[in-house]
């Protein structure tokens, strides 16, 4: 079976295209939970109003697909909690200049 580690991994291929930084480190990926054959992902966005969100969905859906062989990713889109600064890794926070 796929680890969470590995799908991880893959979804640090799907740039934030506003951000220019992957969703894992932007802190968008809530929760990953690899099954047989399928992958489901909990995600949120950095606002409920980002006109990205349908490509993003799919992206996330096609890499994990392409990457690890799965006929099945079910993607869950959330608000809670939601999103702030905080949930950016230290290398996100460097590369958008914020303090760490």
């Amino acid at each position: 079976m796929i680890s969470k580690t590995d799908i991880l991994e893959s979804l640090k291929k799907v740039i934030d295209p506003e951000i220019g930084i992957n969703i894992v480190d932007v802190g968008l990926i809530y929760r990953v939970e690899p099954r047989e054959g399928a992958v489901e992902v909990d995600f949120t966005l950095t606002s409920p109003g980002c006109p990205l969100a349908d490509t993003i969905n799919q992206e996330i859906i096609d890499v994990i697909k392409k990457d690890h062989g799965v006929e099945e990713v079910v993607t869950n889109l959330v608000w809670n909690p939601p999103w702030s600064m905080e949930f950016l890794s230290e290398d996100a926070r460097v590369s958008l200049g914020y303090p760490i």
